[in-house]
C-alpha cells in the first residue's frame, strides 16, 4: 500500500520540488518570436556543482530517528530526507551503511545493524532491503547515492554488546580490540583487510550505487588515560607477526595505503563508473600550509591522505574543513587552496563543511552567514567544485534560517554534479522531444536519442520573464505542463551518470 500511494503522489511531489528549484534570468534577445537557432544562441550554460549531505546512521544521528522502528516508519523517514534534499537544491546523499562492522542493507557477510532494528543481527520487520530502497528512491528524485563505510570500527558505545554470531568480534576475536569505549578491527591483520574489502565489493557488485565513501576513521583517534597520556593501540601481536622490522608508524600507514589502493582498483574492476571518495581530516600535517596548527592525521591516524590524492587512488576528496574562514590556526580558505594544490591527478575536490555548527541546537557556534561564505569561497577556488555538509540533522525543517538561506541564495538555481571525465564513457545523443496537447495544456514528451544510458534531463524553459532551469530524473519522460506555462521554447539535454551532457534539443512551443 505504501509503494502504491507513493506512486500516486510522487508526480505531484516532484512538480512542487521542480517549481521550487526553478530560477529566472533576463532575456538576451528581445522580441516575441524566435527561431530555434535564435533560442540556441541565448541558451544559458548549465551550472555544475556537487551539493551533498552526509546522512549518518551511527547513534541514529540522522536516520532512522531511533533503533527498531517498523519498516513503514523507516521508509517514511528516509523519503522525507530525500524529498528535503531535493527541495533544498542538493543533488547527492552520502548514506552511512556500515557504521560498526554491521549492515543497513541485506548482507551475508555482516549482521543487520542495531541502529536499524534495535538488535544486532535481526532483520527489519516487515522485511525489506533499506539500501535497495534508498537507491531506488534517490534515483527517482534525480539524486546520486553514495554509500559510506567505516572500514575498521567494530563497536560503538551507543550500541549494546549483544552481538550476532557473524559479527567480526566473534569471527575474528584476535583481530578486534577494545580501545577506549569502542572496539576496533586491526588494520594490520590480513583477515581484516580481506573482510572489509569483501564487504565493500559485495555492495558495489549488488547495488546500483553512484559512489563509495570513507571518512577520517582509519586507525582510531588516540585514547588517553586518566593522567592524560596516550594509550597505545593494542596491535603489538599483528606488528610482531607482519611488521617485518618496519618502523611502527610506517607499517601502520602502509596497511592503510594498501587498503585504499586495493579498494579503488577493486571498484574499477567491477564497475568503473562508481566513484570512490574519501573525506580525510582537514589537516594533512601541521605546517601544511604554513601557519596551520592542529591534529596530525599522518601520525595520529596513520593516514597519509596527501599520498592517496597525489597517486589518484580516489575520484573525489572531501577534506573535512570544519573551521571558520577567520580561524587563526585552521583557516578554511588556505587549507582548501592547499588540498587543491596537492591534486596533481585532477580529481574532484568537494570540501566538507560543518553546518551543524550553524544549527540552532546546543552546538551552534556560527552564524548562518559563515556557511554561505564558505560556499562562496569554495566557488571562487579554481579546482574546487562543490561542498558536502555534515549532517542532515542540521537541515531538518525546523532549522529555517539555514535551510531557507541555502534554498533562497546559493542553491536557488539547480546544478548538475561535475563530469568525471577520467573514467571513460561518452556523451549521449541529443534527446527526442515532442509537444503534445492534453486537455488544452501542452506537455513535452522526452526520449533518449541514443543507447547511451541517461541519468538526468537538464531542462531549460524560455518564458516571458526569462529562463527557468530544472533537473528531472531520466525515468521521467514528460515535462509537466506546470513547467511550461506561457513558455516560448524548451531546451533539454541528456546527462549520463558520469556527467557527460548531450547537445541540447530545442522545441518551439505554440
Amino acid at each position: 500500500m505504501i509503494r502504491f500511494l507513493r506512486a500516486l503522489l510522487l508526480p505531484l511531489v516532484l512538480a512542487v520540488f521542480l517549481s521550487a528549484c526553478a530560477s529566472t534570468g533576463p532575456l538576451s534577445v528581445p522580441g516575441e518570436a524566435r527561431s530555434v537557432e535564435q533560442v540556441r544562441a541565448i541558451l544559458p550554460h548549465i551550472d555544475r556543482e556537487f551539493r551533498a549531505v552526509w546522512v549518518a546512521t551511527v547513534a541514529n544521528i540522522d536516520w532512522p530517528s531511533e533503533p527498531g522502528l517498523p519498516t513503514h516508519q523507516q521508509q517514511s523517514e528516509l523519503i522525507d530526507i530525500l524529498d528535503r534534499v531535493r527541495m533544498l537544491g542538493l543533488n547527492a546523499v552520502i548514506l552511512q551503511i556500515r557504521p560498526t562492522a554491521d549492515a543497513l542493507y541485506e548482507s551475508t557477510l555482516e549482521p543487520w545493524s542495531y541502529y536499524l532494528t534495535g538488535q544486532n543481527g535481526v532483520a527489519p520487520d516487515p522485511a525489506y532491503d533499506p539500501l535497495a530502497f534508498a537507491v531506488e528512491e534517490s534515483h527517482r528524485r534525480g539524486i546520486d547515492l553514495h554509500v559510506w563505510f567505516n572500514p575498521y570500527r567494530a563497536g560503538h558505545p551507543t550500541a549494546p554488546d549483544t552481538l550476532a554470531a557473524n559479527d567480526v568480534t566473534n569471527r575474528f576475536p584476535d583481530a578486534v580490540h577494545a580501545y577506549g569505549t569502542q572496539r576496533w578491527m586491526d588494520p594490520g591483520a590480513p583477515e581484516i583487510a580481506d573482510h572489509s574489502f569483501a564487504v565493500v565489493m559485495d555492495v558495489v557488485e549488488r547495488y546500483d550505487i553512484d559512489g563509495v565513501h570513507m571518512d577520517d576513521y582509519f586507525y582510531p583517534y588516540a585514547v588517553r588515560d586518566e593522567d592524560g597520556n596516550d594509550v597505545p593501540f593494542p596491535d603489538s601481536v599483528a606488528y610482531a607477526r607482519y611488521g617485518e622490522g618496519m618502523d611502527l608508524g610506517d607499517w601502520r600507514r602502509q596497511n592503510v595505503d594498501h587498503f585504499i589502493e586495493r579498494v579503488y582498483a577493486g571498484i574499477k574492476e567491477r564497475k568503473p563508473w562508481v566513484l570512490f571518495g574519501l573525506s580525510p581530516f582537514g589537516i594533512w600535517r601541521p605546517g601544511h600550509p604554513e601557519g596551520v596548527t592542529g591534529f596530525d592525521q599522518y601520525e595520529g591516524l596513520y593516514a597519509d591522505a596527501r599520498k592517496w590524492l597525489r597517486n589518484g587512488w580516489v575520484d573525489y576528496y572531501t577534506p573535512q574543513l570544519y573551521w571558520p574562514l577567520n580561524s587563526q590556526g585552521q583557516p578554511y580558505g588556505p587549507l582548501l587552496d592547499w588540498w587543491v594544490g596537492e591534486n596533481v591527478t585532477h580529481r574532484h575536490i568537494w570540501p566538507g563543511n560543518a553546518i551543524y555548527r550553524a544549527d540552532p541546537g546546543p552546538n551552534k557556534a556560527w552564524p548562518v552567514q559563515e556557511v554561505l561564505d564558505q560556499i562562496e569561497r569554495t566557488r571562487r577556488t579554481p579546482g574546487a567544485s562543490g561542498n558536502v555538509f555534515f549532517s542532515m540533522q542540521a537541515l531538518r525543517p525546523d532549522d529555517v534560517d539555514l535551510s531557507d538561506s541555502l534554498y533562497l541564495e546559493p542553491y536557488a538555481k539547480p546544478a548538475l554534479p561535475p563530469p568525471t571525465t577520467w573514467l571513460g564513457g561518452e556523451a549521449p545523443a541529443a534527446p527526442k522531444l515532442e509537444a503534445r496537447s492534453l486537455g488544452g495544456r501542452t506537455h513535452v514528451a522526452v526520449a533518449p536519442g541514443s543507447a547511451v544510458p541517461v541519468r538526468r534531463w537538464a531542462v531549460q524553459v524560455l518564458g516571458p520573464d526569462g529562463w527557468t532551469h530544472h533537473v528531472l530524473p531520466a525515468m521521467e519522460r514528460t515535462i509537466p505542463p506546470g513547467l511550461l506555462q506561457g513558455a516560448e521554447a524548451v531546451a533539454v539535454r541528456a546527462i549520463t551518470r558520469l556527467g557527460y551532457e548531450s547537445e541540447p534539443s530545442i522545441l518551439l512551443l505554440p
